[in-house]
């Protein structure tokens, strides 16, 4: 298969054109076609390229036709299993319809999204389970597992994905036995990589495409060197991402798995040495109070804020990880199970020693608190190195798309932070009519945000314009404590005036459930934290409202955050103009991006923060937004509503 000709391409593009006469409600934008030609081109000359390409270009579409019709291998990596999912079931089965072209394609996901026969086994007979729904849970699975050809948990609906007993019928890189497991023949996970390599499109998304090319581990290692080209959709989300798989770190629940894996094993396959599970236990106790040694919850504290407490316990815990170390050595050969935990605890010994001793100024060591649990971590600061050197490893097009990667049309940040000087770039605005369509609206007389009363004046603005839009409103916080501020001032408020919205608040359900319950209510108010900022599409009249509370700056306690700003400043640059402020600008675009979805809605971006008016770089923050009409006065955000103008 050859690649089509520019004027091809766009002839199946234009209005009349193939893709408008076989998908029904396609468009012709120019946006898009202009976006399809740019990677034709990356692709016939195996170049990298970035395209921010606005809301509504339709760039799935835009990368999908010139990469199905190039004739070569193809890995597609989206930011969500959800978006992968949606990719491969919906978006690219039209599509292969649409050009009359016949592809093998294949979904691959990490390991933990598939059923393990091992796993179920050993869940099945250990008689561990406490919970009458787990019992009820693992009947189904048990059926699931015989009659499913991919064991993809996504594809069992009754069992929710959250519920405890999926991670123990599924297997993780520690857990794995990989060729040892009596079940490798049956295995879903090598039968999803085998049908990955035969494929001639793979979906992945970020986690497992990074966790693969630093680990080793998941499959797409295998499938580089014969890729002619890699898509990243979201590529936003990649600096993140591949920060965590080119460190190091270790968990609390993945030290308790360990020991409790042990317990399970010796009493399968070890039953007279009663010594291992006693050890297991005390190490178990050890990792639990090495946990208990730190007060804070939901939080992270740099390896420098900890104290003397942390590391006697860190100390007893490795004592204790040696210990029963020292007994699985002893018993491993009696079962794979066995073997695996001596492999685990061996590997798991040296990255705790390595933690706590190799210091570097490259990376930063901390700690991720969460209210049982906890992580430590080695970040790098920088993932540019790395990154360029696997791009420069073979040539190949590599594609970088999302709605913000620029900001005010710039791409300075994200091609430093991602390592790709002098690749080429691409900016396309949004065809949706943001003049005719949205309005942001600043209020005035707004305090300091770092004023103690702050949340309060936000809700006190909102308020009239929530009356106005008639709930249909998404309220967007920079921070869970202020969300539940808000929640319980709205609660109060709403009461106080009759107002009847529904109020829904993140986290008192599973986000797509409390998604789809806003757009059922029609005229719900939602409270949003970090996950609601983005990802996130209501289209039509159930959202007219989207209310920030403040510019999402992150917090300079960040250990992360802090030590890259520290290493731009020693190096002479501007930590706030090179790193801060572009990656505020690029939140709040995503922030912004969930209230025009389509031609047909309309609604206010109510931006409260008066540092977007009253600081010198305010005007770079909201000139990187989309061109609406913009007011600072409430009266014009209410008559939006009451007028249609």
């Amino acid at each position: 298969m050859s690649l089509p000709s520019l004027s091809e391409l766009e002839s199946m593009f234009a209005e009349g054109g193939r893709l408008s006469r076989e998908i029904p409600g396609f468009r012709a934008r120019p946006q898009q076609i202009e976006m399809a030609a740019a990677i034709l081109d990356a692709i016939a000359a195996s170049r990298v390229l970035v395209v921010e390409a606005g809301t509504g270009t339709g760039k799935t579409f835009a990368y999908l036709v010139p990469a199905l019709l190039s004739g070569g291998k193809i890995i597609v990596s989206t930011g969500t299993k959800t978006l992968q999912d949606q990719l491969y079931t919906r978006d690219i089965p039209v599509m292969l319809k649409a050009l009359g072209v016949h592809l093998e394609t294949a979904l691959l996901k990490g390991r933990a999204n598939y059923v393990c026969h091992y796993h179920l086994e050993r869940t099945s007979k250990d008689g561990w389970l406490t919970s009458r729904e787990d019992v009820g849970y693992l009947a189904l699975i048990q059926r699931f597992a015989r009659n499913s050809q991919s064991g993809d948990k996504a594809e069992l609906a009754e069992v929710p994905e959250d519920a405890s007993i999926w991670p123990m019928v599924t297997s993780t890189r520690d857990n794995c036995l990989g060729s040892d497991c009596p079940n490798h023949k049956e295995c879903f996970v090598m039968e999803a990589r085998k049908a990955a390599m035969r494929a001639d499109l793979v979906v992945v998304n970020h986690h497992l495409f990074f966790a693969d090319v630093m680990l080793k581990d998941e499959g797409v290692a295998e499938l580089l060197p014969a890729c002619n080209t890699v898509i990243f959709d979201e590529a936003h989300q990649i600096p993140e991402v591949a920060s965590l798989f080119l460190g190091e770190s270790i968990g609390s629940n993945q030290l308790i798995e360990l020991a409790r894996d042990g317990k399970i094993e010796a009493q399968i396959a070890a039953k007279d040495f009663t010594k291992l599970p006693e050890a297991a236990e005390r190490f178990e106790k050890s990792v639990k109070d090495l946990r208990l040694s730190l007060l804070e919850a939901d939080s992270r504290l740099p390896y420098s804020a900890l104290e003397q407490d942390f590391f006697e316990a860190y100390e007893t815990m490795q004592k204790k990880l040696s210990e029963y170390s020292e007994l699985l050595e002893l018993q491993a050969q009696r079962s794979e199970g066995l073997g695996n935990c001596r492999d685990r605890a061996a590997e798991f010994s040296q990255r705790l020693q390595r933690w706590k001793e190799e210091e570097s100024d490259d990376y930063i060591r901390w700690v991720e608190l969460f209210s049982q649990a906890m992580q430590l971590n080695s970040t790098p600061l920088s993932i540019a190195e790395t990154f360029s050197n696997q791009i420069a490893q073979r040539p190949r097009s590599w594609i970088f798309t999302s709605a913000t990667l620029a900001v005010g049309g710039d791409f300075a940040h994200y091609l430093a932070q991602m390592g790709l000087s002098g690749s080429g770039t691409l900016c396309l605005d949004s065809p949706f009519d943001y003049q005719g369509q949205a309005l942001l609206y600043v209020p005035e007389r707004m305090p300091d945000p770092n004023s103690r009363d702050y949340t309060r004046a936000v809700i006190d603005a909102a308020l009239p314009v929530i009356r106005a839009s008639g709930g249909r409103a998404f309220l967007l916080f920079t921070s869970l404590k202020a969300m539940r501020h808000a929640h319980g001032l709205l609660k109060e408020d709403f009461a106080r005036e009759n107002l009847d919205f529904p109020i829904l608040l993140q986290g008192e359900g599973a986000k797509n459930a409390m998604l789809e319950k806003f757009r059922n209510l029609g005229n719900a108010v939602l409270l949003g934290s970090q996950s609601f900022w983005e990802g996130v599409d209501v289209r039509g009249e159930a959202l007219s409202l989207v209310v920030i509370d403040r510019l999402p700056f992150a917090p300079p306690d960040d250990p992360v955050l802090s030590a890259r700003l520290e290493k731009i400043n020693r190096a002479g640059g501007s930590a706030f103009m090179e790193y801060q402020l572009p990656h505020a600008v690029l939140t709040l675009k995503q922030g912004a991006g969930r209230l025009i979805r389509s031609e047909e809605d309309r609604g206010v971006l109510m931006i409260c923060d008066p540092r977007i008016i009253a600081k010198s770089y305010g005007k770079r923050i909201w000139r990187s937004l989309p061109p609406m009409k913009r007011s600072r006065r409430l009266e014009e955000a209410i008559a939006f509503y009451e007028t249609g103008s």
